[in-house]
């Protein structure tokens, strides 16, 4: 029954749909940082990382999340920050969300699996989820909702590579079962 609670709490969080709000506990952008003596010190995203990518935030998502997952902004022509630009142009090809709501999901999962003991970088989370969504065969993919069924297979014990499997496998059976046998009819 736990396991139930705890999943249906996880599908709300992740299936929200993004109407100018943040997750709940979700630092707000819009109050000013105060210096000591309490006057309003301007911050950038050159030297802050906030907690979540709001609607109206300019930063790159790509830079906010490689310097998220180091734990400290990167440049924007950093390695890191290629490649999960990259990341992004794909996932955003196969899911109907924008690269900043793909970015802010991604922490999400990231730190729920966190939470369980089940780290993955966001690169493998974005591209892993991105490969399943641009072989199920319709238009377009929600990134939330299949944040929260990668999120629940993992939980219940797989790795990585076979949480992927069996999300491709939900929308094609022939691939989670071998054809049957016809006994010889056509």
């Amino acid at each position: 029954m736990r396991t139930l609670a705890t999943g249906l709490a996880v599908l709300l969080i992740l299936s929200a749909c993004d109407r100018g709000s943040e997750p709940s506990g979700a630092a707000s952008n819009a109050a000013p940082d105060r210096g000591d003596d309490g006057t309003v010190v301007a911050s950038t995203s050159e030297d802050h990382l906030p907690d979540w990518l709001s609607p109206t935030d300019g930063s790159d998502p790509a830079r906010w999340l490689a310097g998220r997952e180091a734990g400290h902004p990167l440049p924007a022509d950093a390695a890191a920050v290629r490649d999960l630009r990259e990341s992004l142009d794909r996932a955003r090809s196969a899911f109907v969300e924008d690269k900043r709501m793909i970015a802010n999901r991604t922490v999400q999962l990231g730190q729920m699996l966190s939470e369980i003991g089940k780290t993955e970088s966001y690169r493998g989370l974005i591209d892993g989820l991105g490969a399943v969504a641009s072989v199920r065969g319709r238009h377009k993919s929600l990134y939330g909702e299949m944040c929260q069924h990668y999120y629940n297979t993992r939980v219940q014990g797989t790795d990585h590579a076979t949480a992927l499997a069996r999300l491709e496998a939900r929308d094609r059976p022939e691939i989670a079962a071998p054809a049957r046998s016809s006994g010889g009819q056509p």
